[in-house]
């Protein structure tokens, strides 16, 4: 845990991450940078703590980060999969409505 915080319990360790989950499909007009930076400080974990728990370095979450590298399809499910997430494709809803479907 990030020191700036006090440590949690386990309880609310895990209510933060259903928090973050939660936040992060509610919101699916966030870029991954945004994903990640919210990820990050709703667990109250340090870049390091994020980038081991992932099992990326923390260059490359960096860069995902301040979204100087899209990252690869890995690297990205590895920061997602922290929380049980990973990248998906999905049908946007104007392509649908514009094709009459």
């Amino acid at each position: 845990m990030d020191k700036r915080y006090n440590e949690l319990p386990l309880s609310q360790q895990l209510a933060l991450r259903k928090q973050a989950v939660d936040d992060v499909l509610a919101n699916p007009s966030w870029s991954l940078p945004e994903v990640i930076r919210h990820l990050k400080t709703t667990m109250r974990l340090t870049a390091a703590e994020f980038s081991t728990l992932a099992g990326v370095s923390i260059k490359t979450l960096q860069n995902l980060e301040r979204g100087d590298s899209p990252g690869n399809v890995q690297s990205v499910n590895r920061v997602l999969g922290v929380l049980g997430l990973r990248l998906g494709v999905v049908r946007d809803a104007q392509d649908t409505e514009d094709s009459g479907a």
